[in-house]
């Protein structure tokens, strides 16, 4: 009964991902996502990132080893974070006096956040903190990044922040390229970046092409298995979540018989599709992933 009760669970969250006109729309959502990634609610459940997910304040989503994602608001603005990246959402209020206000903390990784040109005119108080070091937003394009060896980042790339560590003054950045840094807890001096290596730095938060990146809309996708009995179908489903793939379950007819086809969706291409298949081949039970759309 509890596998049965699971099924269908997995059925109707694979329905509502694929009619996600049907609800209104969500003031943080997944847009896109490169696999594996997580999203670890605050009452501890935990579940693989797929296009359309809505998150909510008290979501911390995680990416792991080459994974990318990216995140729209409802105010216009989009997040992404790179690899091996934790960002959590602190506060999440899309409509409060007028105004969208958020509070994100990036733990670990890089990210960037960005504004829609078309959307700037929007009122928005948006705080992010890269480790220590805050950073207020009042609609522009920046990158920054937490890293491992208590370095921190952030580098404008277009209009004016303030950034600050803990118990210091406020520093403006007002100029392209402008970046503030903190290492082992020291402040240095804001510097101007090469444009090359500003290029390089962005590369780290962009989904890249033909890598199986999963996005609202995408019609394709890749069969993982198709089992004879809902059991063998729940064991390669819960493993292949578990790693942070957004696995769905969809009970078919096949002749005479019915299957149970564990897929992943969303997929815009055949190319990415075919991209994705051949990096679950032989892993977590999927032994022939086939691409259709």
């Amino acid at each position: 009964m509890k596998a049965l009760h699971s099924l269908f669970l997995a059925a109707g969250l694979a329905l509502a991902a694929a009619h996600p006109a049907a609800i209104a729309a969500p003031a943080a959502a997944v847009e896109a996502v490169q696999m594996p990634a997580w999203v670890e609610r605050g009452d501890g459940r935990k579940a693989p990132l797929s296009p359309g997910m809505e998150l909510n304040a008290g979501d911390r989503v995680r990416t792991g080893s080459n994974s990318r994602l990216l995140l729209k608001l409802s105010e216009g603005s989009l997040v992404k974070l790179g690899e091996n990246g934790v960002l959590k959402i602190d506060e999440l209020r899309p409509d409060e006096g007028g105004i969208f206000k958020a509070v994100l903390k990036v733990a670990e990784g890089a990210f960037r956040f960005t504004t829609d040109a078309l959307m700037k005119h929007r009122r928005r108080l948006v705080n992010i903190s890269v480790a220590n070091v805050t950073t207020g937003i009042r609609g522009t394009d920046l990158w920054g990044k937490a890293a491992s060896n208590d370095r921190q980042v952030v580098c404008l790339i277009e209009g004016s922040i303030e950034v600050a560590a803990e118990g210091e003054k406020p520093v403006l950045l007002d100029q392209p390229r402008q970046f503030y840094q903190r290492n082992q807890g020291e402040t240095a001096p804001v510097g101007m970046i090469d444009p090359a290596l500003l290029a390089q730095w962005a590369q780290e938060t962009e989904i890249a092409v033909g890598q199986g990146a999963a996005r609202a809309g995408g019609k394709w996708k890749v069969l993982l298995l198709s089992a004879a009995s809902q059991e063998g179908a729940l064991a390669v489903y819960a493993e292949v979540r578990a790693n942070g793939y957004a696995a769905e379950i969809h009970p078919a007819k096949a002749g005479d018989r019915r299957v149970y086809n564990v897929v992943i969706g969303h997929l815009p291409s055949k190319g990415e599709a075919e991209a994705l298949a051949a990096q679950l081949k032989g892993k977590m039970g999927v032994a022939t992933p086939r691409v259709s759309s």
